[in-house]
Order: structure tokens, then C-alpha cells, then sequence
């Protein structure tokens, strides 16, 4: 059945979205995780990726228009399907056939298949991503398939204005306010503190009291995961209903391993992407949801049955062991994974496995950029730190390198004009990126006040999507952690990132005598689809001049 996929709210502020570029054109087969469109928002543009497989039937605008957020963007279906339905806001154009066989059911003795046909036409006839009084959890972050509720700041009864802070949402990213855009009475919370719910699932409902049916909008923000279910259901079950009784169908449904008789799992999407996340295989889940459906809830609170630990348990051989035990015990702790973990986990692990990775590793001679830097922080307002020089002097280089300020897009490669650096910060939960935009336009002094800003409003989680977004090529520095060298692995979507290394004292032969000096390691990671070896040396060629004359990069 065809699948809506509506524009989303892409961050805290934003009402539309501009359609910046298509990755797919109507016709196109499109894979779950598949590029669909980039989007531009009040800050920042991002990427959309489809939640889906099939083929884009239709889209809602092409390239530069704009679309209100929860307005219609694109659908996606079988090859051939009537979308015409979709299209005009109403149902699909597949749903008028229960209604027909619904007049041939009802002379038909079987009062179990008359129920579903009756009932069928309801389930989605409420649309509650139109209703005005919805609140739906928005993608916060291009990578963000689930909020946290890191805290709400209104309880239910409570008056809400237009502006006022509703809730703390924890993303893959950062921790972030989300504001009221309208007034009335908070009359429902799609979760409590400390819980997750998925991108644009009922997150609160926002009314005059007395005149919103709370209970009807929840129940069909409950029901509307489960009506193409409900949907496709008929068709399966249409023999075991009308040849058999309700009893013997129902148990013929419990022996099935959460599925139908046909063996296909029903799990929602997220149910199956988070088993898969944790490496459980989703059969031997226990669906709570209709008809057995497995939902997020099932996923996890999964725990091996205890027949398997049984069964484990008695296959391990006892051996008897002469010599004198050792006291202690065994014991390990389990953490649950942050978003932020989560995303970081994924987006580094295709990365590192998708594209293939070569090193390049140089020593620089940092005595002159010591000396500029204590002669600098004489007469700058902000502290310069060695990392400020190393940003300069990638902006500066990679102005003159191009192809390594790149990215890979599979068909082509896409090389930008302007230079964002991304500079890893080490947070509590893993690490996030900040990023310096037009690095290669800013002195050493702005590029020195926007990195400590930026790195405070990381480890505080007070990042915007724009300020974490958009980098073309990143840096991660070790070297206040006395790490000499190490390889890091590329971020996405750059075509290369800097490893930074510890300045240290090195002996090394002067004329006939010997001298010291201070070097620092840099490693530089580069994606050979998009960056030959001979390019990423040009590039580390050049910012070693750089470095090593920080003069040059005055003029």
C-alpha cells in the first residue's frame, strides 16, 4: 500500500521547507535509508532519507518550492498504484473496494468478516498530522529517528502561550527546547521524562478543554501505525475466516511466530530497524500490539527466554577440576545506548565499511608556529590555541586543494565551494562536530572565539542543528591527551578528515652538532573514491608551509 511521506520538521523554528534538490525522480525504486531530497530550513539545509522500499509515485513540489511543514512531500508505493486518492488529501484509491464487498459480506453468515469490513473504513479516516491541537515529535536533526524526553515544562491542564518552552528534547545530537506555536491548554503528554517516541508520532495536544476529543486523537495516533495492517489483513486471513471457525483461526494465529500463516513478521518499522541495531532476531519477539504486531515497546523490554538459557545451560560439559579454586565473582554492568551513541555507532560504522579509507601521515616543525602563537596572544582578545592554526591552515589549503573539500554521492562527486570545518568535541555521551563555517574567510581570532563557543555549547547540549551541520571537512585533535599519533575515521559526508597529534621535542642533527626541535604528527584520512593519493599529498604539502610560516596565513 502506498505510504505518505509528509515534509518534516526539520528544527525547532521551522513552518516550511524549500525543496533544494531531488536525489530521486517519479518512477525511481527507492530503498529504506535511500537519499530522497535535500531540504532547506530556517537554518540549515539537510537531507531527507526514505523510511520505506518501493517506488516514488509522486512528489509535492519540484525544485525551489516550498511546502508547509506536515504538508504533503512525497509518496511511495508499488509500481503502478493509484495515488490519486492521497494526492487530494482523501483516502486511498484502494479503499473503496471493502466498501463494495462489504454489501456482499453482509448477506454472508459470517458475522467475523462483516466486523472487519464494518470496522476497516474507520481506521484511517483520522488523520491527526492535519489536526491543529497535534504536536508531533519533529526530526531535530537530519540523523534523528527518536526524541528522548529529557523534561517537560508544562504538565497537563496547564496554559500554554505561543513561545512558551514546552518540553527538553534529547536528540542523536543535542539536548533542545521545543516551543509552543500555538496558544491553549496542554491536555495530553505522549510520554513521560526519560521516555522515547519516534519522529513525528503524538508527542502532546495542545486545546480548549471541552471541545478536543483527547481520547478519539490517541486512539488514532494508536491505530494509525496499524492501518495498513488492518488493511492488507482481510486478504490474508480470508481463507482461515471463511472456511474455519473464529476459535481455530485464532489458535492457528498464536502457533504463528508473530506473523501471519504465510510467515512474514508484522513488526513495526522501528520494532525492526531497533532489533536489528541490537542483534535480536525479531521472531522470537512477543508481539503486544494487534493481531500479535511487534512494536518498539516489545523490542525493548526483550529478554532470551528462559528455555534457551536452559537449554544453553545444560549443553555446557561439567568438568571437575583438582586444583584449589579461586575465589571472586563474575559480573558485568549493561548501559543503555544514548541516541547520540546510536547515531555515532551507525553513521562511523558505514562509513568506515562503505568507504574505502587510505592514510597519509606528515611531520610538521612546529617551532615557528610556537613562536607566532605566543606573539599573537599578545595583542588578540581571545586565547589563540594551536588547533586555531591548524583550522586556518586547512581553510587556506583546501582553498587551493579543491578536490579534497568534496564529497561522494555515488553517481558524482560533489565539490563545494564554500569551506565549513568540523571540529570534534569530546562530550559526555560520545563525540559531536561543531562546525566553523567559511573558515577560510575568519582571522585566527574570530576562528579562536567561535571554536570555544561552539565547544561550550557542545558538552552543555545546547547545540542548533545549523551549528552542527554542513561540514566539509573535519579536524580531531589529540594531542592535549598526549597521544602522538592516530588514524580517525571519515565523517560523513566529508571526503577527509585531520588526525592532530601532541607537539613534542625531537633531537635531530644540526651541521656538525646536534639541536632540538618541536614536531607534531598529522594523520590525514582520505576516501579514495573522491580523493586520489596524490591529491590528499598535495594538500598536506601546502598546509605544512602554512604551519610552518603562519605569516603566509596573514595575507
Amino acid at each position: 500500500m502506498a505510504e505518505v511521506i509528509l515534509m518534516p520538521r526539520l528544527s525547532d523554528t521551522m513552518t516550511e521547507g524549500v525543496i533544494a534538490a531531488w536525489h530521486k525522480k517519479i518512477g525511481d525504486s527507492v530503498k529504506k535509508g535511500d537519499l530522497l531530497a535535500e531540504i532547506e530550513t530556517d537554518k540549515a539545509t539537510m537531507e531527507l532519507e526514505s523510511y520505506k522500499d518501493g517506488t516514488l509515485l509522486h512528489i509535492g513540489g519540484d525544485k525551489g518550492s516550498k511546502i508547509q511543514v506536515d504538508d504533503l512531500l512525497a509518496i511511495v508505493g508499488a509500481p503502478g498504484e493509484d495515488v490519486s486518492g492521497l494526492i487530494g488529501g482523501g483516502k486511498p484509491a484502494a479503499q473503496p473496494q471493502p466498501q463494495s464487498g462489504q454489501s456482499q459480506q453482509a448477506a454472508s453468515p459470517q458475522p467475523q468478516a462483516q466486523a472487519q469490513t464494518q470496522t476497516q473504513p474507520s481506521s484511517p479516516s483520522v488523520d491527526i498530522s492535519k489536526m491543529e491541537e497535534v504536536v508531533l515529535m519533529p526530526r531535530l536533526s537530519d540523523t534523528m529517528t527518536e526524541g528522548v524526553i529529557a523534561g517537560w515544562h508544562k504538565k497537563v491542564g496547564d496554559d500554554v502561550k505561543k513561545g512558551d518552552v514546552l518540553a527538553d528534547i534529547e536528540t542523536d545530537k543535542a539536548t533542545m527546547e521545543l516551543e509552543s506555536y500555538k496558544n491553549g491548554k496542554l491536555l495530553y503528554q505522549g510520554a513521560q521524562q526519560g521516555e522515547k517516541i519516534a519522529v513525528n508520532d503524538l508527542l502532546c495536544i495542545i486545546g480548549e478543554e471541552g471541545k478536543v476529543d483527547v481520547k478519539a486523537i490517541v486512539a488514532a495516533a494508536k491505530g494509525g501505525a496499524q492501518s495498513t495492517v488492518n488493511t492488507q489483513q482481510p486478504t490474508e486471513a480470508a481463507t482461515p475466516t471463511s472456511n474455519q471457525p473464529a476459535a481455530q483461526t485464532a489458535n492457528e494465529q498464536q502457533t504463528t511466530v508473530n506473523g501471519t500463516t504465510d510467515g512474514r513478521i508484522k513488526a513495526s518499522p522501528l520494532a525492526k530497524k531497533m532489533a536489528a541495531e541490537k542483534g535480536i532476531d525479531i521472531s522470537k519477539v512477543q508481539g503486544s500490539g494487534d493481531n500479535g504486531r511487534i512494536v518498539k515497546a516489545d523490542v525493548d523490554n526483550f529478554k532470551p527466554s528462559a528455555i534457551s538459557n536452559q537449554q544453553s545451560a545444560t549443553v555446557q560439559p561439567i568438568t571437575q577440576s583438582t586444583s584449589q579454586p579461586v575465589s571472586g565473582q563474575e559480573g558485568y554492568a549493561d548501559t543503555n545506548v544514548s541516541q547520540m551513541r546510536k547515531v555515532i555507532a551507525k553513521r562511523l560504522g558505514e562509513s568506515k565499511f562503505s568507504a574505502p579509507h587510505f592514510y597519509l601521515t606528515m611531520e610538521i616543525v612546529m617551532d615557528n608556529a610556537m613562536t607566532a602563537r605566543t606573539q599573537m596572544n599578545e595583542v588578540s582578545s581571545v586565547k589563540i590555541s594551536f588547533n586555531d592554526m591548524v583550522v586556518k591552515a586547512c581553510a587556506m589549503a583546501l582553498r587551493k586543494h579543491p578536490a579534497v573539500n568534496s564529497s561522494w554521492m555515488g553517481d558524482f562527486i560533489r565539490t563545494y565551494q564554500h569551506i565549513n570545518i568540523g571540529v570534534a568535541v569530546a562530550v559526555e555521551d560520545g563525540l559531536i562536530v561543531p562546525v566553523i563555517r567559511f573558515a577560510d574567510q575568519k582571522t585566527l581570532s574570530q576562528i579562536a572565539a567561535e571554536t570555544k563557543e561552539l565547544a561550550g555549547k557542545a558538552r552543555n547540549k545546547k547545540l542548533q542543528p545549523n551549528e552542527f551541520t554542513g561540514n566539509t571537512f573535519t579536524i580531531s585533535n589529540l594531542g592535549m591527551m598526549d597521544i602522538d599519533e592516530f588514524t580517525a575515521i571519515i565523517n560523513p559526508p566529508d571526503s577527509a578528515i585531520m588526525a592532530v597529534g601532541r607537539i613534542k621535542e625531537e633531537v635531530y642533527k644540526k651541521g656538525d652538532g646536534f639541536a632540538v626541535r618541536n614536531v607534531m604528527k598529522v594523520t590525514l584520512s582520505c576516501d579514495h573514491r573522491s580523493v586520489d593519493g596524490a591529491v590528499g599529498a598535495g594538500f598536506l604539502q601546502t598546509f605544512k608551509k602554512f604551519l610552518e610560516n603562519p605569516v603566509t596565513m596573514l595575507v
